[in-house]
């Protein structure tokens, strides 16, 4: 496993991370908490550090999940956790008030099992709450030792700056893929001028870069495909398909394509990618050892989907 140095920390992250959002059941089609905890301790052992959750995440199962899976080994874990979401199912709403906050990093410590979060993160922006009062609690957080590092997810460049503004903060993360590259012309620079290290999630763009479908799939109406990715369906369908065509005459499985595309891209700290099982961590881990060429990496610039 290669690792990166966190910029403004005194930790180094695994170039790959291990997304935790299927281990909540919900969204994704459910899945074995025994599968899970072996994909934990399959991540451990081929050099993941990085575990990055949130309780929103089948309502704090996902949490619960991870909090059996290291124990005894919770020294060799970099724990990026969230807060602001709040909610089941459909009914979410966006909570980064003080109060929310301070309510939810106990829930979280209780279900991980521990005393401190690595990379403590806003889920998502909360349009109804002062970014001072949401950047203040988390500085609060931080000094009482419950938090080591202040982070944000997918906020744009306005909300990062202003929220520097009231604390440090030390990861962006954010969506980036093959197919999904907004990130390009703003966060991303941003934060290589700002020294903010990004972590980039949905890599596999929901599965489908992994090539795992001939046809679109028929999914139920709770599946995050439906609402998240919009490359399930019709046209959008197609063109992914005309593009994995082109990447497989790379000779490599595609889902180490997708990742080690955005292992290549300059900025990126490390990629967030989400697995059931812990097979599926070993391939993913897979993309660490090898490097696209250059000329791979001009065509999928010439043939990406945006």
């Amino acid at each position: 496993m290669k690792y990166f140095p966190l910029r403004n920390s005194d930790i180094q992250i695994s170039r790959i991370a291990l997304g935790t959002w299927v281990f909540g059941g919900t969204h994704w089609g459910g899945s074995k908490q025994t599968d899970c905890i072996k994909a934990v301790h399959a991540a451990i052992d081929l050099g993941i550090n990085l575990i990055d959750t949130a309780p929103i995440y089948g309502a704090g199962i996902s949490e619960t999940i991870i909090g059996k899976a290291i124990q005894n080994k919770r020294s060799k874990v970099i724990l990026a956790n969230k807060c602001g979401l709040l909610g089941k199912g459909k009914n979410i709403t966006n909570n980064l008030t003080a109060k929310s906050i301070f309510t939810e990093i106990e829930g979280s410590l209780q279900r991980l099992k521990t005393d401190y979060i690595d990379i403590y993160q806003c889920h998502w922006p909360d349009p109804n709450t002062p970014l001072k009062e949401t950047m203040t609690a988390l500085a609060e957080l931080k000094k009482q030792g419950k938090i080591r590092y202040i982070g944000v997810s997918n906020f744009n460049n306005e909300l990062l700056e202003e929220a520097e503004q009231y604390a440090e903060i030390t990861t962006l993360q954010n969506h980036y893929s093959i197919l999904d590259r907004e990130i390009e012309t703003n966060a991303l620079p941003y934060c290589r001028k700002h020294n903010i290290n990004v972590l980039c999630y949905g890599p596999l763009a929901g599965g489908i870069l992994s090539g795992k479908y001939t046809e679109p799939p028929t999914l139920e109406g709770s599946d995050a495909r439906n609402f998240f990715y919009k490359y399930y369906k019709g046209e959008k369908f197609e063109q992914v398909t005309k593009l994995l065509e082109k990447l497989r005459e790379f000779k490599r499985p595609l889902n180490q394509i997708a990742i080690n595309w955005l292992l290549a891209q300059s900025g990126v700290s490390s990629v967030l990618v989400g697995a059931r099982n812990a097979e599926q961590v070993k391939q993913n881990v897979e993309a660490t050892t090898w490097t696209l060429s250059d000329n791979e990496i001009k065509i999928i610039k010439q043939n990406t989907i945006c």
